[in-house]
């Protein structure tokens, strides 16, 4: 205890402000990156049903998705670039030193954001002016800039978690950068895929999820119906393959991070016939109270057998690990984590079940309630999910590197802590304005359904919201595929 009480007495004091900062920013735009990974292509998928069935009513939804979509890159961008200006303003110590290597991943993911900006505006512009299937494949690579996008942030975060790539000088600083090696490390692989398929559950649950709560409140038109099937489909198909990969990245955490996975298992001395805590609080003598005991199942866990060793916190000095709160904090993130994703695997199979049975959606409030549930138990997974990234590996911002006591600038607390109430503002209003114009464009929507003027004296929705309201192409007049279409099914 003497060696963490001096580890935390030369703590800088501007720390804490810094660390608060940097997880307040990350924690709300994390919410935004599922739609941004995902959206698109669950997007795409209802446009290709729309052109494939001739089917208006999924060429609405896609057109309004798109509208979706613009507006939280948009929001996106904002959040994005606080986070970005807050690597070089709170951790220049970081970027100073290792900025060379670490910044591959960004560089990947800037040329990717642009991408994705010219690839929205293209899709936006052509629902009025493009022929339907020229206007389907340009839109075909928007999907893709998405995944590229998270490829980018993936190979850094996987960099600061397992950072190789690189020689040190005679002053500790990386030169003979190996670019191959700086991105793909041997998290990556692991955390770049469970990281995606969870951005794709998140967004097809969340999407879902409004359709399921209008469903629950009697909208119960092929509208709605579409709306919740494609989403809830792509998030239902990959929940299974997303118990594998998580159980697959925890693994990998055990073998290049044992420290992390200690703390995530709340560990206290190496040693086998390890048992596994279902939750569970570590206290600073090694001791755990609280939580449900199952013998020998973490070592079972790590490696399929019960004399698998598992590595504990003490196997390491005390300022080189996460201090018992913060592994509890981690533990906790982790088990919530791992929870809601087994709780979402019975909701998948019954839904297939179902489906399998019928081949129609279960006639549940039951299933409905649950589905409009599961898209902010999502949310909260991935939340968890970067609590277990980021504060497992404490103390450090570069593995085994560089402490983050290291990397935070030398600017005063106070400035920090004023900073992070503008911050704080900032976001409040941008996610407020956000809500705003999602609700806007409700309340547009419903008007257009029910064939009834907007608020506002505005006219409803008569064919796409982008652009002037000029006479379809020729090929799209009376199929619904770029214009108004029929009036059926919603579509008006």
């Amino acid at each position: 205890m003497s060696t963490i009480a001096v580890h935390l007495a030369s703590t800088p004091p501007q720390l804490l402000p810094a660390r608060e900062q940097m997880a307040f920013t990350l924690a709300m735009h994390i919410l935004l990156v599922p739609f941004g990974v995902a959206l698109p292509f669950i997007t795409v998928l209802m446009h290709y049903r729309g052109l494939r069935r001739n089917d208006p009513v999924a060429m609405l939804l896609a057109r309004r998705w798109s509208a979706v979509m613009a507006v939280q890159f948009a929001i996106g961008i904002i959040t994005g670039t606080v986070l970005s200006m807050e690597f070089g303003l709170l951790w220049p110590g970081m970027m100073g030193r290792w900025g060379d290597v670490f910044g591959l991943g960004f560089g990947v993911e800037a040329w990717a954001f642009f991408l994705e900006a010219v690839l929205i505006a293209v899709y936006l512009y052509g629902w009025r002016r493009l022929k339907p299937w020229t206007h389907w494949w340009l839109a075909v690579p928007l999907p893709l800039t998405a995944a590229l996008g998270a490829f980018g942030i993936i190979a850094a975060n996987s960099w600061m978690n397992t950072p190789q790539g690189f020689t040190l000088d005679s002053q500790g600083r990386p030169q003979d950068v190996d670019v191959r090696q700086a991105i793909f490390t041997p998290m990556f692989g692991p955390q770049y895929w469970h990281f995606v398929v969870a951005m794709f559950m998140t967004a097809g649950y969340v999407v879902a999820g409004v359709y399921a709560t209008g469903w629950l409140r009697g909208r119960r038109d092929r509208y709605h119906k579409l709306g919740f099937t494609v989403p809830f489909t792509v998030a239902a198909i990959l929940t299974p393959l997303q118990f594998f990969l998580g159980d697959s990245a925890a693994r990998a955490v055990f073998n290049k991070q044992p420290v992390k996975f200690a703390a995530m298992e709340i560990v206290w001395k190496t040693d086998r016939h390890v048992p596994e805590y279902v939750f569970g609080r570590l206290h600073g003598n090694g001791t755990i109270s609280g939580g449900i005991k199952i013998p020998q199942l973490d070592s079972i866990l790590a490696g399929f057998k019960p004399s698998t060793q598992v590595t504990g916190l003490t196997a390491v000095p005390a300022s080189d690990r996460p201090t018992p709160t913060q592994a509890t904090i981690v533990h906790w993130a982790f088990d919530i984590m791992a929870t809601i994703g087994s709780v979402l695997i019975l909701l998948a199979l019954w839904y297939a079940w179902i489906w399998w049975r019928h081949r129609d959606l279960p006639a549940n409030r039951w299933f409905f309630s649950c589905a409009a549930l599961a898209g902010a138990a999502c949310l909260i997974t991935v939340e968890c999910g970067w609590i277990t990234t980021e504060v497992g590996r404490q103390p450090w911002i570069v593995y085994n590197h560089m402490r983050v006591s290291e990397a935070v600038t030398p600017t005063g607390a106070g400035a920090i802590w004023t900073m992070l109430a503008i911050v704080i503002v900032l976001y409040l209003t941008v996610f407020g304005a956000f809500l705003a114009v999602l609700l806007k464009m409700r309340t547009r929507w419903r008007a257009a359904d029910a064939g009834e003027p907007a608020g506002g004296g505005h006219e409803p929705e008569t064919g796409s919201p982008y652009g002037p309201r000029g006479e379809p192409l020729p090929d799209e007049a009376g199929a619904g595929l770029g214009g108004s279409g029929p009036r059926s099914g919603g579509d008006r």
